[in-house]
């Protein structure tokens, strides 16, 4: 059988098929399902510094090859899951790593401080795609200053793996990759969500009660697919990938472009087994290409 253990900074994966936040709740909802401790890595739901409770309904549609979403970071808070979610999880047989959000830098870092408790999670995935209500709510993500700004300030206050987390909706991604890796970022994932929009034409009005909202599933994938083939040349710290991911075939897709891991999103709704097929996918291709340690192909293209 082929290696397919992979590092992310100093987190090191048995494989590189991760699941995508957002998508996996915190991981426990789907052990009825598939073996968690299979997977490299889960990624769960976006954790602010206090509880929120999402946007108004609906705010989900499902779209040709995809869905929109605009659930908006709906939890409980960091220290629900630090006293609630983590003692359930901790023991599951993978990383767990924590989706972290923020309206303003000092919430970023208010959740890091708290998770930085818990010595079970050994990495956190910064989403720099939030509103930053005092700056008129632009996103973070969408300025090289405003990414660096949260990168900076996380990895003061974070001494473990730091992931960030970017968003597709900007005219140069490599240049926002560039600026956090400047301030210590040990690794970025790409892409986040999409901007989108549907018209309910029989109502005649939006879909969803946001009006926009995040587009994702197969439909994004070769969008995904070359801004990460562009990430991977433009930065030296590893890229993770992301975006419409189904089977084995697509995951290996964005290896060969660049990425060193990858996360499967909107799939999980299909198919609550799919990441742990897709690691079964990548191990059979290994084995009938006679490749044998996955890093032989990462980065091919």
């Amino acid at each position: 059988m082929a290696r397919l253990n992979v590092n992310i900074g100093s987190l090191q994966l048995k494989n590189p098929v991760m699941t995508a936040s957002g998508t996996f709740g915190y991981g426990s909802e789907f052990a009825d399902f598939m073996d968690l401790s299979s997977l490299g890595g889960i990624v769960v739901k976006g954790t602010t510094l206090h509880a929120r409770e999402g946007n108004d309904y609906p705010r989900m549609a499902e779209t040709p090859s995809g869905m929109l979403n605009a659930v908006g970071l709906q939890n409980k808070g960091v220290n629900y899951f630090a006293e609630k979610i983590y003692p359930q999880i901790k023991d599951c047989g993978t990383e767990v790593i924590v989706n972290v959000s923020g309206a303003t830098v000092s919430d970023y870092v208010g959740v890091a401080e708290r998770l930085r408790e818990l010595d079970r999670i050994r990495a956190i995935e910064v989403n720099i795609s939030c509103p930053n209500v005092k700056q008129g709510g632009m996103a973070f993500g969408t300025t090289a200053k405003g990414a660096a700004s949260v990168a900076a300030a996380l990895r003061r206050a974070w001494d473990r793996t730091l992931i960030v987390k970017l968003s597709p909706n900007v005219t140069d991604i490599t240049e926002i990759a560039r600026a956090v890796e400047d301030e210590g970022a040990d690794s970025v994932s790409l892409i986040n969500t999409l901007m989108g929009m549907a018209i309910d034409v029989e109502r005649r009005r939006p879909c969803l009660s946001t009006i926009t909202g995040g587009l994702s599933g197969p439909a994004v994938r070769p969008i995904a697919v070359r801004m990460v083939w562009q990430v991977a040349k433009a930065v030296k710290i590893p890229v993770i990938g992301l975006g419409g991911i189904t089977c084995g075939r697509d995951a290996l897709e964005f290896l060969m472009a660049g990425a060193t891991a990858v996360q499967v999103g909107t799939a999980n709704f299909l198919d609550p087994a799919v990441s742990a097929k897709i690691v079964n996918e990548i191990q059979d291709y290994c084995t009938r290409n006679k490749i044998a340690d996955i890093r032989e192909i990462i980065g091919i293209i």
